[in-house]
């Protein structure tokens, strides 16, 4: 079974880790964790996916800010996986992406960062469903 690492919910990345949110296809940071990505770790507004400042962005909404389908969510969530495995010396701190505005299940969405690697910590509220407890 994966090592997973964990975080209490609506706490704040330690220094130098990265801050993962959901996003939108438009970039508008304007609220929930886009929003404190914006305000406190540096996102860019119009970065819609991927690294600006000391945050992640990963979409789960369209331009519109409708939800995304899960298949295109997948999508940029392997993207992420890729990426933090691609900078195993960097500390990604995964907020419960996509289960906020977006309205998705927690089950949905923590099932899409199985293959994450040990350099991802996540919100206690997806615990029970990385680890298989649920």
């Amino acid at each position: 079974m994966k090592n997973f690492k964990f975080h209490v919910d609506g706490t704040s990345p330690k220094e130098g880790e990265v801050f993962v949110f959901g996003s939108n296809l438009r970039g508008y940071h304007g609220a929930g964790a886009a929003e404190e990505a914006y305000r406190n770790y540096g996102a860019y507004m119009g970065i819609a996916e991927g690294m600006s400042g000391q945050s992640y962005a990963i979409p789960t909404k369209d331009e519109h800010l409708k939800t995304l389908p899960m298949s295109e969510i997948k999508i940029h969530v392997k993207r992420f996986i890729d990426y933090a495995h691609a900078h195993p010396d960097v500390q990604f701190f995964v907020t419960r992406i996509g289960c906020g505005y977006a309205g998705l299940s927690n089950f949905k969405m923590a099932s899409l960062f199985a293959d994450a690697p040990d350099n991802c910590s996540f919100a206690t509220g997806w615990k029970p469903y990385l680890l298989g407890e649920d």
